[in-house]
């Protein structure tokens, strides 16, 4: 097995490449040990000490490094993890993975089924590219609320992403949208 290992916009999460599915269908963040119960494969990335997130995508693993450790030493390890998880026959997930996006009814229905297509057409493949996702969190007079995992959480040019890319495109095809801001 041949794993390739690419860099994202952000300096501490790696792209893991396994050249197999990761997951059928969605995404499974897993910002902490204690939250991996349900995937196999993050809890093994996790036994390797210095790793403080793991995000699963259709085809890729990303994972996110503690800053006191440089990736030289960290990278053989979490390779290997992968592998061992691979060898083992185990599924990533046990429980289900996610399509992402929160459910929003009301009054504004139309507008958020509007953002929730752009976000999936236009923003989430290129930001998969990179080892992330961004999924719809909730909308309110004119803000629109996206949650950010996996490369893009914690990236240092994920304002710049949220402000200068998703908002611009945003606001250029749905007049309705006046801001975009992350949550938690």
């Amino acid at each position: 097995m041949f794993i390739q290992t690419e860099s994202t916009p952000n300096p501490a999460t790696l792209k893991f490449l396994p050249g197999q599915s990761v997951l059928d269908v969605g995404t499974a963040d897993f910002p902490s040990e204690e939250t991996a119960d349900d995937s196999p494969l993050a809890k093994r990335v996790f036994s390797v000490s210095g790793v403080t997130g793991v995000f699963l995508g259709t085809d890729f693993v990303t994972v996110t490094k503690a800053e006191s450790i440089a990736w030289e030493h960290l990278k053989p390890a979490v390779l290997g993890a992968i592998m061992e998880h691979y060898q083992s026959g185990l599924p990533a997930m046990t429980g289900e993975s996610v399509s992402g996006h929160a459910a929003h009814d009301g009054p504004d229905s139309e507008i958020v089924g509007q953002i929730k297509e752009l976000l999936d057409t236009r923003v989430r493949p290129a930001v998969a590219q990179d080892g992330g996702d961004i999924t719809f969190h909730g909308f309110e007079r004119g803000v629109v609320y996206l949650h950010m995992q996996g490369a893009c959480a914690g990236c240092p040019s994920s304002t710049l992403t949220l402000k200068m890319g998703i908002e611009n495109l945003l606001r250029h095809y749905i007049p309705e949208v006046t801001e975009v801001r992350p949550v938690a």
